[in-house]
């Protein structure tokens, strides 16, 4: 035997388990039961996989057991089991990288913890909340031993090897006396055991037995008419196979006949995952072959952009040792898949349309990743572009569609105007906008990463191309004020090649500008080059570029400017590179960008101040 101590991260969610307070401490039975049923459906997977794993596959279940003397409780399931190594690992160190984010979470919501544990897989550690001590006994298939597990909520956990246990896993919680006053029944009782499992766990596919019966109906509910099932039941159902805490903000129900047929239920999350960001996160639905559980995670059913949809898909056709090699290969999974797409996209234009507080809810949890679809997947971007929304100088506190912005451009207006950067603000204080916030048009705002790269990737949206402000040529003129542009530009010729040449190392070309009103100067880069923010993501990932020159554009009417041209014409060329580097410097600082030598700079600006004394 060895006595083991958890890791800092499990012993403080072990004191929250014990000592917080919760509203429905019955939950507790809800996750040992999913844990039972799943480890059943794993062990199933693995006879279809691997045929040198005999084993008895026939009678599937979980079974509770209650002692009221003993004052214990048990759920044993006959399923996959845990070696040693895999105890260790999963329940000493609990949600592995997880677990540190849970309690920010909790810290940062101030929440119940019952709003969060679902998130992390720790579920098994909902027992504490009505036991004094767990013990887990467990074995995995062909081992030669079995694994008990035991600890009290403490520092520690002992495990110790144990020669006579039989395949699957079994859950002992020692129960802490029922007390009314803390809302703790008591959970020997038969008739409570039912309620909950009837509540939270009748649709488990498995048989769910106490005393001998079997106290599950097992009715899934894709098959089930849509009438007959209530939302609480797709509720539970959906925190069963998400392992989130929450309700589904939207559930959507596919059936296809013909020569293809298979169910679907899928659902829409009030809160984004925990994992929507991360490199390993999980993503797909769960795959059954006609109820029959195939795949946890099936990613060849849903693109990576829709990663934060959850549900299953019972197909009528398909082998039940399917591989994933065999699954990206199929036509028909591929079929699927883009009926699925559809239906998802579909149902959040819908929500958009009937239920504009939800879908705004939905926007801000998974919008983000939503938007990545626009790079991934050709076939559905108008679908995609009128699902998303964004912020825009139009409103400061309300999202706008792209339809929503073409209905208020202004008559003759041929392009949608964008700017991408890092805040809200920075957008609203740059140059580039000055000349479009002076004429009155609209400007969309994005701030999200992912903006820099998609907005490249989709040329129009209902035949209006998007343009951006901080890129290319930007034509805000009327005829008249053309016609003076281009005399201006011929006065300023010469000093415009002259400071190209000065200015050589840093800029392609200098021009004057027609988006500027008060600001002295902007550069913008040409129309098919990346952005600063863009070239800096791929420099972050270790990816080095050419260094790409942008275009200075100076405003002819500022006093600088002017004073710049004048002196040049006159001749007074001696000290007039360091006020062009003066200029280019002060653009770049504008738009929040980064001088190659601050300190050159700084000594360039202290020596223009020092002359006016």
């Amino acid at each position: 035997m060895e006595t083991l101590e958890f890791q800092s991260e499990a012993r403080q969610l072990l004191q929250l388990m014990i000592h917080s307070i919760y509203s429905n401490k019955d939950t507790f039975l809800r996750e040992l039961v999913s844990n039972a049923s799943d480890a059943l459906d794993k062990l199933r997977l693995e006879s279809f996989r691997d045929k040198d794993m005999v084993v008895d596959v026939d009678d599937l279940h979980v079974v509770i057991e209650s002692d009221p003397a003993e004052r214990t409780l048990t759920v044993r399931d006959n399923g996959i089991g845990m070696t040693r190594e895999d105890v260790v690992r999963l329940i000493g160190t609990i949600a592995k990288s997880g677990t540190a984010e849970f309690l920010k979470q909790l810290k940062e919501q101030q929440s119940s913890t019952s709003d969060l544990i679902g998130q992390f897989g720790i579920g098994f550690y909902s027992s504490f909340m009505v036991a004094d001590k767990v013990t887990l006994v467990t074995k995995y298939p062909h081992a030669e031993k079995g694994v008990r597990w035991e600890s009290s909520g403490e520092a520690t956990y002992t495990i110790d090897d144990v020669d006579d246990a039989p395949q699957g896993t079994s859950v002992t919680l020692h129960l802490k006396p029922s007390d009314d006053e803390d809302r703790l029944p008591d959970y020997t009782e038969p008739a409570k055991i039912r309620e909950i499992v009837k509540r939270y766990s009748d649709f488990i596919t498995w048989p769910v037995r106490l005393g001998g019966e079997e106290i599950n109906s097992r009715k899934a509910l894709w098959a089930r008419p849509a009438s007959e099932v209530t939302e609480e039941e797709y509720a539970e159902f959906y925190r069963h196979i998400s392992h989130d805490w929450n309700a589904p903000l939207e559930t959507i129900r596919m059936q296809a006949e013909g020569t293809f047929e298979y169910q679907a239920l899928l659902f829409l999350p009030a809160q984004a995952p925990m994992d929507l960001f991360m490199r390993d996160g999980k993503r797909g639905v769960q795959l059954y072959v006609k109820r029959v559980f195939i795949m946890e995670d099936c990613a060849e059913l849903m693109p990576e952009y829709l990663r934060f949809v959850k549900g299953v898909v019972d197909a009528a056709d398909l082998s039940l040792n399917v591989s994933r090699e065999i699954l990206q290969q199929d036509r028909q999974i591929q079929l699927m898949r883009r009926r699925l797409v559809k239906k998802v996209l579909s149902s959040i234009k819908s929500l958009q349309a009937s239920r504009p507080d939800d879908y705004a809810k939905l926007w801000g949890e998974v919008g983000a990743a939503l938007k990545e679809g626009l790079l991934s997947d050709s076939d559905n971007r108008d679908a995609i572009l009128e699902v998303c929304s964004f912020a825009s100088t139009h409103a400061e506190d309300a999202l706008t569609t792209l339809a929503e912005y073409v209905e208020r451009m202004k008559d003759g207006q041929e392009h949608i105007y964008f700017m991408t950067g890092d805040s809200r603000v920075a957008v609203e204080k740059s140059p580039h906008m000055e000349a479009l916030r002076a004429k009155g048009f609209e400007v969309l705002i994005l701030t999200d990463p992912i903006d820099e790269m998609w907005v490249d990737s989709v040329p129009a949206f209902d035949g209006k191309s998007l343009q951006s402000v901080a890129k290319g040529q930007v034509d805000l003129e009327t005829d008249e004020e053309k016609s003076a542009n281009e005399a201006k530009s011929a006065e300023f010729s010469d000093l415009l090649t002259w400071m190209g040449t000065s200015l050589a190392e840093d800029v392609k070309e200098v021009r004057l500008s027609s988006r500027l009103t008060t600001s002295p100067a902007c550069v913008v880069g040409d129309a098919h080059d990346i952005t600063p923010t863009l070239e800096k993501m791929y420099k972050a990932m270790g990816q080095e570029l050419p260094k790409i020159k942008r275009i200075l554009e100076l405003n002819p009417s500022h006093p600088l400017v002017e004073g710049l041209h004048g002196a040049f014409a006159a001749g007074e060329r001696e000290s007039l590179a360091d006020t062009a580097e003066l200029i280019y410097g002060l653009a770049l600082l504008a738009e929040g960008g980064e001088l190659a030598d601050p300190s050159r700079f700084v000594k360039l600006v202290a020596d223009r101040v020092q002359r006016t004394f």
